[in-house]
């Protein structure tokens, strides 16, 4: 389950779960949208429910603009839901791997009606809660419920983001002090 180009998010968690690094390519900055099951397995219905208007057409599907996380914000949740920071080793950026990649999913909501309703704090929470379950391991983990205010507080992280969001550009490469 996961890998680290298609469901990277239970990727980290497993990684995390065993106690095994989690290789970081580039600076970690990279963003990508998130969707949660439940809001997948909706979306599948909603296309269902609708097949003769969009029978034919494609659409996108993912999280969305609403629903996008960085690579370091998903680590800083696991260390919150995992009572400590998961293992990272840091590596050359790979070959086409995009800075950012974000579905767009306008067209479908509009041909359905669908939303997607799990935000990524919550997502991964009930994800990381599944993976305990599934494995069998002790449900008593820190109770602070992570970071449900999508806040991110690392000084660093905040900064690479508003410098990534102005048009500023980090060296690839390069590891944010703030690690």
């Amino acid at each position: 389950m996961g890998n680290e180009d298609q469901g990277w998010v239970a990727h980290f968690l497993i990684r995390a779960l065993e106690d095994r690094p989690i290789t970081i390519y580039g600076d970690g900055m990279q963003v990508r949208d998130v969707l949660y099951v439940e809001d997948l397995v909706d979306a599948f219905l909603c296309a269902r429910a609708h097949m003769p208007a969009i029978s034919g057409q494609a659409f996108n599907m993912g999280g969305g603009a609403k629903r996008t996380i960085s690579l370091l914000a998903l680590l800083e949740m696991i260390g919150e839901l995992h009572g400590q920071q998961p293992r990272c080793e840091f590596s050359d950026w790979r070959a086409g791997d995009q800075r950012y990649y974000v579905s767009d999913t306008r067209k479908f909501e509009a041909a359905t009606g669908w939303r997607a309703k799990v935000n990524p704090e919550e997502g991964v929470r009930r994800l990381y809660d599944w993976l305990r379950q599934a494995r069998g391991l002790d449900q008593n983990r820190p109770k602070n419920g992570g970071n449900r205010s999508g806040v991110i507080r690392r000084k660093g992280i905040v900064q690479a983001g508003y410098a990534m969001r102005h048009g500023e550009d980090r060296a690839p490469g390069k590891v944010p002090q703030s690690l």
